[in-house]
């Protein structure tokens, strides 16, 4: 059993429909600004302070908030308004779905608690996996760094769903991954169809649709891919292995071949509001 986001959740057991689901999605969204939106919406930064302090961000793995009081951009009481206002105003998927009328809440009730059991059973046989596996450590600091990333760069959360097979992943066309050479080596990699690879590049590009092609869509998955490196290594890095070399993005590369070794790789299913990718992690001979 895979974990899944609650709005996949309902919609697989038809409580919901795909449009429904999405204006719920949108609303909620709506309800929950990145703090740099909320600054700018209040005006309290421009877009160019906005971007530059979301793209250190990119660098340092850093909160909003604290890089714009270095930056003198905020001073402590314009962040605690902001801060204040994203609280009040965050609302849960449930939470919209009753406000536009889409369940009752007595539905809405049972679906939660079959949702968290099956939450409970999915977390519990991906935490087995990993606990198992020679590169479940390295897996699991992964999975911890796109969660972290995620909201940042994308703007949409993620989660672990499932381990998977090599025969699980022939199906993701457009895969990237980084070889990083070293005391330690190990190769990155992110998987996904070409639906989902468009709508990461245009998140992560800030751009519409029409803009993203298939080529650019296939770079931005390398650029993401790049991002997700540089956090790992730092995180797994000790002072005994400060040196290392990242190899560029490759997309050549099947993810089923990233994760043929499965003694030295592992491939993890992940969901997103942008839709399922795949994270592998390998150490190569």
């Amino acid at each position: 059993m895979a974990a899944k986001f609650l709005g996949q959740f309902l919609l697989e057991r038809g409580v919901i429909t795909a449009p429904q689901l999405l204006a719920a999605i949108e609303a909620q969204r709506a309800s929950n600004p990145l703090l740099g939106e909320l600054a700018v919406r209040q005006g309290m930064l421009d877009q160019a302070q906005a971007r530059r302090i979301q793209q250190r961000q990119r660098v340092e793995d850093r909160r909003f908030g604290d890089i714009a009081l270095e930056m003198g951009v905020l001073d402590q009481a314009q962040l605690a308004i902001l801060l204040d206002a994203q609280k009040a105003g965050r609302k849960l998927l449930g939470e919209v779905l009753l406000e536009q009328g889409v369940v009752d809440p007595a539905r809405l009730e049972a679906e939660l608690a079959q949702h968290r059991a099956d939450q409970e059973q999915a977390r519990h046989a991906l935490d087995a996996e990993l606990a198992t596996h020679p590169l479940g450590g390295l897996a699991s600091r992964a999975i911890g760094v796109c969660a972290r990333l995620f909201p940042r760069m994308l703007g949409s959360q993620c989660l672990p769903a499932e381990a998977l097979a090599p025969g699980d992943l022939d199906d993701w066309a457009c895969v990237a991954h980084v070889r990083v050479q070293g005391a330690k080596p190990m190769s990155i990699g992110l998987a996904t169809d070409l639906d989902t690879a468009r709508a990461l590049a245009c998140a992560l590009l800030n751009i519409e649709p029409a803009r993203c092609d298939d080529a650019l869509a296939l770079d931005a998955l390398g650029e993401m891919v790049n991002v997700v490196m540089g956090y790992l290594v730092r995180d797994v890095m000790t002072e005994d292995d400060t040196a290392y070399r990242a190899l560029p993005p490759d997309t050549t590369v099947p993810a089923a071949t990233l994760a043929a070794d499965r003694e030295r790789s592992l491939a993890i299913g992940m969901g997103s509001q942008l839709g399922a990718f795949v994270l592998v992690v390998a150490r190569p001979v």
